[in-house]
């Protein structure tokens, strides 16, 4: 009789433990979800203001931005490989980038057809012109994929549905343009779908970096507004006035 009573108080001892043990699991669990979701907020807050703020405070805006997103990130460092930031399946992955390769020689065809194709003269010239922008599409695709879809992935138990609300607030952030923002959703979807089979960012990179590089050089300035986003594209009439034609 004393042998299951004592067996009794160590199992309920054993259950008050473990009872304990889940409702600091749970409140772990709530805290750190608390945690990724004020930094997707702050973080995108951030990001637009910059988006709408005039110069020269967009400058100074920017790199606190930046600062943000930085110390966000290695507080909530998952490692090189779960962002991506790895050699493998790199080459069984880099078939996104001939996809935009592809993609991309068809439109300059096109612009070409319609006159509407502006490629700087030289070799050395096109890469003058675009290196930095093709630093600027990695940024932007570390941004999508390691900072929004990560953290999205945390809130958000179905990883496609994550991967959708990942490319909508990717794409939100290019408003008011409509090129930038139809473009970006519908690349933002294949490129979190595809980050999530092959967890490699660098094809993502080049890809994003050859349509972006693509638009620039077959949309005229006038139509997309040369790429520009938020305060930047409603002012560009303003600041960017069109040559004017000789008379006859």
């Amino acid at each position: 009789m004393a042998t299951c009573l004592n067996i009794g108080s160590m199992t309920a001892g054993r259950d008050a433990t473990n009872g304990k043990e889940n409702a600091t699991i749970v409140s772990i669990h709530n805290r750190t979800r608390a945690r990724v979701f004020f930094e997707l907020v702050v973080a995108y807050w951030l990001i637009l203001i910059v988006c709408w703020t005039p110069r020269p405070w967009q400058k100074l805006l920017w790199w606190v931005a930046a600062a943000t997103i930085v110390i966000f990130t290695i507080a909530s460092f998952d490692g090189l490989k779960a962002m991506g930031l790895r050699p493998a399946n790199f080459f069984r992955s880099l078939w996104v980038a001939g996809v935009a390769l592809l993609l991309a020689i068809l439109a300059v065809l096109m612009a070409f057809q319609l006159y509407t194709l502006r490629v700087p003269g030289t070799a050395p010239l096109f890469i003058q012109t675009f290196w930095a922008y093709a630093l600027w599409a990695a940024v932007q695709q570390f941004l999508l994929q390691c900072f929004f879809l990560a953290r999205l992935l945390r809130l958000i138990p179905n990883a496609k549905f994550a991967a959708f609300m990942a490319a909508v607030i990717f794409s939100l952030a290019h408003l008011p343009s409509p090129i930038l923002t139809s473009v970006t959703l519908i690349w933002g979807v294949a490129a979190c779908l595809v980050f999530l089979r092959y967890r490699n960012l660098y094809p993502l990179a080049i890809a994003h970096a050859i349509f972006g590089i693509t638009i620039a050089i077959t949309i005229p300035g006038s139509v997309d507004h040369n790429m520009r986003v938020g305060r930047g594209y409603l002012t560009y009439g303003h600041t960017h006035k069109p040559p004017k034609l000789p008379q006859p």
